[in-house]
């Protein structure tokens, strides 16, 4: 199963950790797991190529997990795109374990 799990701090979205392997299908076929990569490929460019404020990016091929934190003290436009992007991968993920229970989990932390 693949577990979401979204870092808060008060009513801020600080970061995710998306971890494992949800099972729908074997590697290569399993659109739950291409879903869930793209989403989250999408908001690191977003927020480290295109606004360039070089969030924390940890990959572990161990546990098969990706982290992203958001970097401290960014000025109001940038937290608030940055926040607009995160809620959106966390409802994309909601909707996902919504169609695909048995295969995504999505917690907040």
């Amino acid at each position: 199963m693949t577990t979401a799990e979204f870092h808060t701090e008060g009513r801020r979205i600080t970061g995710f950790t998306v971890r494992g392997h949800s099972g729908y299908a074997p590697e290569g076929e399993d659109i739950v797991c291409a879903a869930v990569t793209s989403a989250v490929r999408l908001v690191e460019c977003a927020v480290n190529d295109v606004l360039g404020l070089e969030a924390s990016v940890k990959v572990r091929q161990k546990d098969a997990s990706i982290t992203l934190k958001l970097p401290a003290n960014l000025g109001q436009t940038h937290e608030s795109t940055c926040q607009t992007l995160l809620a959106a991968l966390m409802v994309h993920f909601v909707q996902l374990a919504e169609e695909y229970p048995d295969h995504i989990t999505v917690l907040e932390v």
